[in-house]
């Protein structure tokens, strides 16, 4: 299984859209293939990266701008994260799992040649089903202590607060649930 390299198990043809498509464009091309992500390529250099959760993202963030006034340069990450052909499975698979990347575009000697994914690793090598179970585990993991940490500063519920005894709207301060009274009293 070492010598399984991306060239062997990559697809060949990701699709691709110019810098300047605009995202209704993009979310329809997903849609039609049936794919998480597109490839910006400009003159057959690799110049950015467009997902879904990159449109949902601008849908949310951009509510009052229409989609088809939104270029997908415009909200692509700065910096992406490429592998080359002759790395192996295993190489990629540790980047991935680095990255907290699902998919990874191909490039050699600076052309994009495809795009290997989780799917094409499954669909060859099924072995590394438990590898990736854990890296899905890891990523729902992070995004946990993310949701965890935001949550600590809001209201919390009603109930008996641990430091007065008193029935009230309860806050989370240093991992307990204090009143209001007892939180500006500290």
């Amino acid at each position: 299984m070492k010598s399984i390299l991306v060239v062997d198990i990559m697809t060949r043809d990701p699709l691709i859209i110019k810098p300047d498509t605009n995202l209704l464009e993009c979310t329809k091309k997903m849609v039609k293939k049936k794919v998480g992500s597109l490839l910006i390529v400009d003159e057959k250099k690799l110049v950015g990266f467009i997902s879904r959760q990159d449109i949902l993202w601008a849908l949310v963030k951009k509510s009052k701008e229409d989609l088809s006034s939104i270029k997908a340069i415009e909200i692509s990450p700065k910096k992406i994260a490429t592998i080359k052909p002759s790395s192996t499975i295993k190489e990629t698979l540790s980047k991935m799992k680095k990255l907290k990347f699902d998919r990874l575009p191909v490039l050699q000697e600076g052309q994009l040649v495809g795009m290997v994914t989780v799917r094409d690793i499954l669909n060859f090598s099924p072995e590394y089903y438990p590898e990736l179970e854990e890296f899905a585990q890891i990523r729902e993991e992070t995004q946990k202590l993310k949701r965890v940490k935001k949550s600590k500063s809001r209201i919390m519920a009603e109930g008996v607060c641990s430091e007065c005894g008193n029935h009230d709207i309860l806050f989370r301060e240093n991992g307990m649930l204090i009143c209001s009274s007892c939180v500006e009293a500290m």
